[in-house]
C-alpha cells in the first residue's frame, strides 16, 4: 500500500519525505489556495522538484470536455509524473468517460476521481484511468458502505487482471485509513494532520519512557560493579 500526501505545502512534503512515508502527492486549486501557493503551475513545478519521480496529481477546473482535454494536456507538459484528476462525471451527471480514454490514449495518466459506486470504478478502469480515487467519506455520508465498495472494487481489479490502482480519499479519521488498508486500497490520501495521530500513542510514550529510566538505572549500576572491580584488582 501507497500513501498519497493531499497538501501544496512545500514544508508538509519535505518533512514527510524525510520519514519516507509519502509515495506521491495529489493536489488541487483549494488546496494551494490554503496552502499559500497562487500560481498552479509554478506550485506544481516546485512540488516536482521536491518528491522526484514520484506522482503528482492535479486536477482540472471545468465541466466542459474541450476544457478539462486542454486543461489536462497543459497541466502534462509539467513533468513526466503528473497525474490529471479527471472526475466521473461533471457536476450536470454528463460522462467523462470519453475525456478519460481520449488523454490515456495520448499517454496522459489519469485519476479519475469524484468515485462513489462500484459502477463507476469500473466504467472509468475500462476506459483507461490509471487510478480510481473512491471517496470513502461521502460513501459513508449517503449510508453506504465504502470498505465494501473498496473490497469489491480491488476483486474486481484482480480477478480481470487491470492495472488501475485504487486511490481512497475524502478520508475523515484515522480509522478510515485503517479500513481503507484493510479493504485492498492500493493508495490512501492522507491529510498532513492526520500523520501525528497515526504515529503517536500515549502508551507508546509511556513505554519509551519506562525504557530510558530502566537503561539509566542499568548504566548506573554497570558502573558501580565496573568501579568496584577495578578497586579489586
Amino acid at each position: 500500500m501507497q500513501i498519497f500526501i493531499d497538501s501544496a505545502s512545500e514544508k508538509e512534503i519535505a518533512d514527510l519525505l524525510k520519514q519516507g512515508v509519502v509515495d506521491g502527492v495529489t493536489t488541487n486549486p483549494t488546496i494551494m489556495l490554503k496552502d499559500g501557493v497562487y500560481d498552479i503551475e509554478e506550485g506544481a513545478k516546485r512540488i516536482i522538484a521536491l518528491i522526484g519521480e514520484r506522482p503528482l496529481s492535479i486536477e482540472v477546473t471545468s465541466n466542459e470536455h474541450e476544457e478539462m482535454m486542454g486543461q489536462a494536456r497543459c497541466f502534462a507538459t509539467w513533468g513526466p509524473n503528473i497525474v490529471v484528476k479527471i472526475p466521473v462525471v461533471n457536476e450536470f451527471g454528463e460522462s467523462s468517460l470519453d475525456v478519460i480514454s481520449a488523454l490515456t490514449s495520448e499517454g496522459v495518466a489519469v485519476n479519475a476521481t469524484a468515485i462513489l459506486s462500484f459502477n463507476q470504478a469500473i466504467l472509468a478502469t475500462k476506459a483507461g484511468a490509471a487510478y480510481i480515487s473512491i471517496f470513502a467519506g461521502r460513501i459513508a455520508d449517503e449510508g453506504n458502505d465504502p470498505v465494501q465498495t473498496i473490497r469489491n472494487v480491488r476483486q474486481w481489479l484482480d480477478s480481470w487482471g487491470y492495472s488501475a490502482k485504487i486511490i481512497v480519499g475524502s478520508v475523515r479519521t484515522v480509522i478510515d485509513i485503517q479500513n481503507a488498508a484493510l479493504s485492498g486500497a492500493h493508495i490512501i490520501t492522507v491529510p498532513p494532520p492526520f500523520f501525528p495521530k497515526m504515529i503517536d500513542h500515549k502508551y507508546t510514550r509511556d513505554t519509551v519512557r519506562q525504557f530510558n529510566r530502566d537503561a539509566e538505572k542499568a548504566l548506573t549500576d554497570i558502573a558501580t560493579v565496573r568501579s568496584v572491580n577495578r578497586g579489586s584488582l
